[in-house]
């Protein structure tokens, strides 16, 4: 792993894409990185990601209480969100927040981005729910993120912004991309009279493709496997387990995991 320093200008490098790509506006946005069980580096509050350098950066640990601040800087208010996404998810390394324009749109109108439109969307990204609002820099964030955290590796915030994260920092921005650019082209294709959509059998060809390429990280596919094919499209089709909107979305992740738990416990007898 590099050191703290190569992690810190890689924060600064990853801020600076965020902000020159329009995703982020002013001070807003936040990444963290994981470096221990107890230590995670992350961006400081009210500074510009696009204008950070390494002494700007923060360390925490796991309760998000901070261990190292340089002069003025503090971590970031919405760390705990952050926090929760490393607690309920060991296999996480870093997680980038911010406000791309597309994607922080379909938040605001309460639109999740489930429609399968695009091959690379639904084999790497698979749908992206829409976490229930909740006031920024409070628990009511994590709160509302947390149950869809075993299940999906990005949410859309409610009227907010979008959250993504993954094995490491280059990853959990990349998710990041994907998610605008998916929001972008779903946007646009619905400008064109409608997106066309992959059928069933389509879909299901195609979580067999990310199976088989055994990408790390949660996804539909993984749902489905786990539910012996049953929800058949996974939350890719409106007949399967679909997202829906944030406020839809609960009862269909509480019949996921009871049903998961079922199969758990059938095993064991």
């Amino acid at each position: 792993m590099a050191n703290e320093y190569e992690i810190k200008k890689q924060i600064c490098e990853i801020g600076k894409r965020i902000y020159d790509r329009n995703m982020v506006a002013a001070n807003d946005g936040n990444i963290s990185v994981k470096i221990s069980d107890n230590e995670f580096l992350c961006t400081p509050t009210g500074v510009s990601k696009g204008f950070m350098t390494p002494e700007f950066i923060c360390k925490v640990d796991a309760k998000g209480n901070v261990l190292q601040a340089n002069g003025n800087f503090r971590p970031s208010s919405e760390i705990k969100m952050h926090m929760r996404v490393y607690e309920k998810r060991p296999d996480v390394g870093a997680v980038v927040h911010a406000h791309p324009t597309f994607a922080t749109s379909f938040a605001i109108a309460g639109i999740p981005l489930t429609q399968p439109i695009m091959p690379e969307a639904v084999i790497a990204l698979g749908c992206v729910p829409i976490a229930e609002y909740g006031t920024p820099s409070t628990v009511e964030i994590p709160d509302n993120v947390e149950k869809y955290l075993p299940y999906y590796d990005a949410v859309l915030l409610e009227s907010h912004g979008a959250l993504t994260w993954s094995t490491d920092l280059l990853a959990a921005y990349h998710k990041m991309e994907s998610v605008e650019f998916y929001a972008e082209l779903l946007y646009k294709s619905k400008m064109l009279g409608g997106p066309k959509e992959f059928d069933k059998e389509q879909i299901a060809k195609l979580y067999e493709i990310r199976r088989q390429m055994g990408l790390p990280g949660k996804h539909p596919a993984n749902i489905c496997a786990e539910l012996g094919g049953k929800c058949g499209g996974g939350c890719h089709s409106a007949e399967g387990c679909n997202c829906g909107s944030a406020k839809a979305d609960e009862p269909s992740v509480e019949a996921i995991v009871a049903e998961v738990t079922k199969k758990i416990l059938a095993q064991m007898k």
